[in-house]
């Protein structure tokens, strides 16, 4: 539909005018007299130069004044100007309240010493009503040129709710609790009991490091130990072998801490050899005496334990002196460490201390791990392997595929069809095949090439003139676009595609390796399917490229090309 004006109605009357003096000048000008002849030319002369400046013409039209929102109007000035003519159009906002959404190239034609101007703007209105479009001037020479207004109608995107099937809202339904499946909880058990062992461990350890840290001196402790037997009952409740193994551990430990480390792991025998040595050597000054009463009550010991003989209560509290005596004079005797020694001491402790540090924190990295790998290994067991990795590791895909999916449409005449992502728009070219002139493309997409799942979707307006395009070129053309793009060794099938609504186009499908950089090519191949529609000036593009991980892309996909469906574009007969 086309809507004109012509603006300057003066500027034809004015031609008109014009032609009849010239043409009075050359054939009756001659037949005047000299004085008169020029008192006629020169006033004619004048209103023809001055005729000449007002003979621009200027038109405007628009494309249609009924359009659905956020549709464009094409508004287009003509203007026919000399050469030399300075012409300004309209910039900026101009049009409200209608918007300005692009600002075309003025497109400039030459026939003779004339020239042709047309200047395209693109407006639109995102709300329903009827509107004006408001009177623009252009500027020739310095000479202003007032447009017509127009009037045009926006209206709402029409919703079919004759097709629509309505029905009683039904009442709640109770649904039975699901039973109890055990099963879902043996994961949660073994990883708490497992948590449990590593605790219990660890405090265990922290108390005994605990214990160690509160560890009396060799002589105090010797002391408070036999303070402790004397307060037991052992003698009483007539338990000598008690009695005789509390005593002797008690001088035997003191020994081992201040004398020799090696007490605790020796005889009887073995142990009075040993202090001998060592008051032989000079390094202990041992009263002959308490080694002697040393190895009688040792002796007297291994009977009570070993030959299961009695001995008398008297005899029992004796040799408990005698144990504190020889602890006393041992202690007596006992030189005390040089500095070295302390330092040296220190030291040992401190690296002591440290591997016992290093054993714990490897004995819980041990337990945690050991602990993941049971957990993991019944959670593999029950829900499968894949499902593990898929949990440790992510995978994109299978995220998309039981996340929440879209349906929605984009672009005019619109595609609908449902993804796993919004579509955004996007700015890229769209490419041209033969005898196809692209008006308007509308494009959106939802990730990137590279990427486990990209999906593209453009609505072109064209202006064919062809009742049925071809859309093999169309075909060619758009994979041709995907190679600049990065394909690489791309394979391509064909064949023909038919939406569940029985709308029919073309299918393209195989794969690709992408190219990500200069001389890089991603490894993992690329597989892809394009879908290709042609209506009355219309194409429509649905291109899905995705990562075949062999079990959830495909059918990603296939869910995707399942709910295309489009958008008939109206025609001016219907």
């Amino acid at each position: 539909m086309k809507i004109s004006n012509v603006n300057s109605k003066m500027a034809v009357w004015l031609t008109t005018v014009k032609t009849a003096l010239v043409r009075t000048i050359l054939l009756g000008s001659f037949q005047i007299k000299p004085p008169t002849r020029a008192i006629v030319i020169l006033p004619t002369l004048c209103f023809v130069l001055f005729s000449t400046s007002l003979s621009a013409q200027v038109t405007s039209s628009v494309d249609t004044t009924l359009i659905r929102i956020g549709e464009e109007i094409r508004y287009n000035v003509y203007v026919e100007a000399d050469t030399t003519d300075l012409v300004v159009f309209p910039e900026g906002q101009t049009f409200l309240p209608l918007e300005v959404i692009e600002s075309y190239k003025v497109d400039t034609t030459f026939e003779a010493k004339k020239m042709r101007l047309i200047k395209k703007y693109g407006l639109t209105q995102f709300d329903s009503g009827a509107y004006t479009i408001p009177k623009q001037k252009i500027v020739i020479n310095e000479k202003v040129f007032n447009l017509d207004s127009i009037k045009v109608e926006v209206r709402d995107v029409p919703v079919d709710t004759t097709k629509q099937k309505m029905f009683e809202i039904k009442p709640a339904v109770e649904v039975d609790k699901p039973p109890f499946n055990f099963w879902d909880l043996v994961p949660w058990i073994v990883g708490l009991l497992l948590a449990a062992i590593v605790a219990y461990i660890f405090l265990r350890r922290k108390k005994q490091k605990e214990a160690q840290e509160q560890q009396l001196p060799p002589y105090e402790e010797a002391l408070v130990a036999l303070q402790n037997l004397d307060n037991s009952e052992l003698l009483q409740e007539d338990k000598s072998k008690e009695y005789y193994s509390h005593l002797t551990e008690i001088v035997k430990r003191y020994l081992d801490r201040e004398v020799d480390d090696t007490v605790l792991e020796s005889t009887s025998d073995e142990l009075i050899a040993r202090l001998e040595l060592h008051k032989d050597a000079g390094n202990f000054d041992f009263e002959p005496e308490d080694i002697t009463r040393l190895a009688a009550i040792l002796k007297r010991a291994d009977l009570v334990k070993f030959a299961k003989m009695k001995q008398a209560k008297e005899q029992a509290l004796a040799d408990r002196s005698a144990v504190e005596d020889i602890i006393n004079h041992t202690h007596e005797v006992i030189p005390e460490p040089t500095e070295e020694e302390l330092l040296e001491n220190e030291l040992y402790l401190e690296a002591q201390r440290k591997k016992k540090q290093r054993r714990k924190y490897a004995y819980l990295a041990s337990g945690m791990i050991l602990g993941l790998l049971l957990t993991a290994f019944i959670y593999g067991t029950i829900n499968g392997f894949d499902t593990l990795k898929d949990k440790v590791f992510g995978n994109e895909i299978r995220e998309l595929a039981e996340g929440r999916w879209y349906k929605s449409e984009y672009g005019n005449p619109a595609v609908i069809l449902e993804t796993p992502e919004i579509l955004v728009r996007t700015e890229i070219d769209i490419p041209e095949a033969e005898n196809i002139v692209v008006s308007s493309a509308n494009v959106f997409s939802a990730g990137d090439i590279t990427d486990a799942l990209y999906v593209l979707v453009s609505s072109t307006q064209t202006r064919n003139a062809q009742e049925e395009v071809d859309l093999d070129p169309l075909m060619d053309a758009a994979l041709s676009e995907l190679e600049k793009r990065g394909a690489l060794n791309m394979i391509v099938k064909r064949e023909d595609f038919s939406t569940e609504k029985g709308i029919s186009g073309l299918k393209a499908y195989g794969n690709f390796n992408v190219s990500v950089g200069d001389n890089k090519v991603m490894k993992e191949q690329s597989f892809y399917e394009l879908l290709l529609f042609a209506q009355q000036n219309g194409v429509q593009t649905v291109l899905v490229v995705y990562k075949n991980d062999g079990r959830f892309s495909v059918g990603v996909k296939d869910r995707i090309i399942n709910s295309v469906e489009l958008e008939l574009q109206e025609t001016k007969d219907n």
